[in-house]
């Protein structure tokens, strides 16, 4: 009995592997690769100061959700502060940013960044962002920064308005951009918002570029 066992095929006496088996190890290592790849990641621009809550923690729940990693850079390292009593890590100053790590870059707004619009630091984040042909976007008056930065030249955009204000208006207009008073503008590259009210529709319009 013992010889005849020994002379069968190994096939007859070897456990067989169905397809949901075969299927499951496919699957089982699918998930780990994707769990070891590592996140693409999107860089959000926000002033330490007084930066508009809802453009920052709304865009950056919905880039989460997506599946991506969010790293948030300010001119200095610490706990911003949003005007609403929001708090953001900052997890690198502008200076350390390696923009080939990232897939976009998000400008948010605020009183804060109102006050940065002329800052060289930050106009140059956007520059280099440009260069590498990421996507750039910007909301508030974050779009009037990307304005003076040269990034707006021909190209449309929006930015945030009130009927007593419209020099953030002038600004895109002064730098050879076609304002459009939309509260999300694509156009090429660069995704512009109006203001928090626009804060969901801009991030998924973000996700939704990214993903194509």
């Amino acid at each position: 009995m013992g010889l005849l066992m020994w002379s069968l095929p190994l096939t007859l006496i070897a456990p067989k592997k169905n397809s949901e088996n075969l299927l499951d190890e496919e699957s089982f290592k699918k998930n780990l690769l994707e769990t070891m790849e590592e996140k693409k990641k999107i860089l959000m621009v926000v002033s330490f100061d007084d930066f508009r809550d809802e453009e920052y923690f709304i865009p950056k729940e919905i880039f989460e959700q997506a599946g991506f990693e969010v790293e948030t850079t300010s001119l200095q390292k610490g706990i911003a502060k949003g005007i609403l009593g929001g708090e953001a890590v900052i997890d690198l100053i502008v200076e350390d940013v390696q923009v080939i790590k990232y897939e976009a870059v998000v400008f948010c707004g605020g009183s804060g960044m109102a006050e940065k619009l002329d800052n060289e630091v930050f106009q140059n984040l956007a520059k280099d962002f440009n260069k590498e042909n990421k996507l750039i976007t910007a909301i508030c008056v974050a779009p009037a920064l990307l304005a003076k930065a040269g990034i707006l030249k021909d190209k449309e955009a929006t930015v945030w308005s009130s009927a007593l204000n419209k020099d953030y208006i002038e600004i895109l207009k002064e730098k050879g951009t076609t304002y459009k008073d939309e509260s999300v503008v694509i156009s090429g590259q660069v995704v512009t918002a109006n203001g928090p009210e626009a804060a969901k529709k801009f991030g998924e319009t973000i996700i939704r570029l990214l993903k194509n």
